[in-house]
C-alpha cells in the first residue's frame, strides 16, 4: 500500500501572496499627502516637507502640516496641534504620537512621527 500525500504548495502560497498584498494596501491607504513624501511603517513614519509649498501629510490616522520653518526651527501642525521644534530635540507627544525633527534644509524639512510606546 502506497501513501500518498496531497500537496497544497501553491494555494499556500497563493494565500500568503494575497494577505501580503492586503497588508500591503492597508498600509499605503492610511498614508496621502500634498507636496511631501511619506515612509512608514506599522508604527512610525518619516515625512519628508517641501519647503515653499503648503505640504501636509496625513499618517498614522492624523494630519501633519508644515506651518513655517526658519534655520533649524520649524513650526508644524500635528493633529490639530501647533508645535514649535528644533533639529536634536526630544520627541515631543502629540495625540498619542512622539513628534521629532529629523532635519532642515533649505529644500525640505523631515519629521518622523511614532506611535507613543508607552500609551
Amino acid at each position: 500500500m502506497t501513501n500518498r500525500r496531497a500537496t497544497f504548495a501553491p494555494a499556500r502560497r497563493a494565500a500568503g501572496l494575497l494577505a501580503g498584498l492586503a497588508l500591503g494596501v492597508a498600509l499605503l491607504a492610511g498614508c496621502s499627502s500634498n507636496g511631501a513624501d511619506t515612509d512608514c511603517g506599522l508604527d512610525a513614519c518619516t515625512v519628508a516637507f517641501d519647503r515653499g509649498v503648503n505640504a501636509s501629510a496625513t499618517i498614522l490616522g492624523i494630519e501633519a502640516k508644515l506651518i513655517g520653518a526658519q534655520d533649524d526651527q520649524v513650526t508644524v501642525e500635528v493633529a490639530g496641534e501647533q508645535l514649535s521644534l528644533t533639529t536634536g530635540q526630544q520627541a515631543t507627544e502629540v495625540g498619542g504620537l512622539q513628534v521629532s525633527l529629523d532635519s532642515v534644509t533649505d529644500q525640505q524639512v523631515v519629521l518622523r512621527v511614532a506611535r507613543n510606546p508607552n500609551g
